[in-house]
């Protein structure tokens, strides 16, 4: 017969697996408390945040970040970069507005699926040069960061176009509702939900995975990691010319100066879900938590009466900071036991 189990050594037993669990899990657990916690702070401190017109606005005002967001995940998991994103997604936007204009070529909507081409042609430039050539890709997309914000401006001599697609107008818009769920959220929604599907359940998905957890070893299984490459720096360009005509959309103008927190608000929304700046760690769930965490965060701050508004940037970067240092933390405590087992 088998020793009876006492009450403390089963308690002491399920203790011990939950605390395993959550280790192995860290990588979610972590953004997910953070994200609780803000959550739970701006609900009691604040009248507002918690009101349908409020977290609608949260919504539509993450939404084009969160498109931009999917794209850039796929190149983290690459433990790869790109900085171009947020110039691609202005230059974008203009052209979409600058076909739509057409004072010079006028092409209507159909200028808007030039335009996302576009986009993807530039990433796909970049995918090439970084991974047949050998340009670095902070280099390669710091250069084309340079161009697509040179050809942004060129494209209507630097002046703002006020008139853009009706149709990006209205998907834009933050009073075109649908079951109470803004559709430009409903976009961002999709697009986030088909590259979770892509990372998940498909060949290539798997061989993203691979050739950033370990170059050297996908090459040696067979994946050709320089197709890899070039093909997730195209799905960059392609979500980053995506998100620019949201943003033309819900601004209702296309300007070349606009655009400039995109990069820092992109990256920052991945890497605070989780998702590895090193490769093959993370996933589309991950960026999920680090947009709610980034949306909710700057929504709440300025929803703050009590706090200078000069400050409230500087306030939020700290914030960013202390919520990284968690994950860091909880990264490593999920790595500890994978380790141990």
């Amino acid at each position: 017969m088998s020793p009876a189990v006492s009450p403390e050594q089963l308690s002491a037993s399920t203790g011990d697996q939950a605390i395993r669990w959550a280790s192995r899990n860290a990588r979610l657990l972590a953004p997910l408390l953070t994200l609780i916690t803000l959550f739970i702070f701006f609900s009691f401190t604040t009248n507002v945040f918690l009101t349908t017109r409020n977290l609608q606005n949260v919504i539509t005002q993450v939404a084009p970040i969160a498109i931009a967001a999917t794209g850039v995940t796929f190149v983290l998991l690459c433990a790869e970069i790109d900085l171009s994103i947020a110039s691609i997604s202005t230059f974008v936007g203009m052209m979409a507005a600058w076909f739509w204009v057409g004072e010079t070529i006028h092409l209507g909507a159909w200028g808007i699926i030039v335009a996302i081409l576009v986009g993807a042609l530039l990433g796909l430039i970049n995918g090439f040069f970084i991974s047949y050539v050998g340009i670095p890709s902070f280099m390669m997309t710091l250069a084309m960061l340079t161009i697509a914000r040179g050809l942004a401006t060129y494209v209507n001599d630097g002046k703002p176009i006020f008139e853009v697609p009706d149709i990006i107008r209205r998907v834009g818009s933050a009073g075109n509702i649908v079951l109470g769920i803004p559709v430009i959220g409903i976009i961002a929604a999709v697009v986030l939900l088909a590259g979770h599907i892509i990372l998940a359940y498909t060949r290539f998905g798997r061989q993203v995975y691979m050739t950033g957890g370990n170059r050297e070893a996908a090459e040696m299984s067979g994946v050709n990691t320089r197709q890899v490459i070039m093909l997730v720096m195209m799905i960059s360009g392609l979500t980053a010319g995506m998100a620019g005509l949201l943003f033309i959309g819900r601004l209702s103008q296309a300007n070349p100066a606009g655009g400039t927190n995109v990069l820092i608000d992109t990256i920052a929304a991945v890497v605070l879900g989780g998702t590895s700046l090193f490769g093959g760690e993370g996933g589309m769930l991950n960026t999920v938590l680090g947009l709610l965490i980034f949306a909710v965060l700057s929504n709440g701050l300025n929803l703050l009466p009590d706090i200078s508004i000069y400050f409230k940037e500087a306030l939020t970067g700290i914030i960013l900071l202390g919520a990284l240092l968690l994950n860091v933390l909880a990264l490593r405590l999920e790595k500890v036991q994978r380790r141990t087992e």
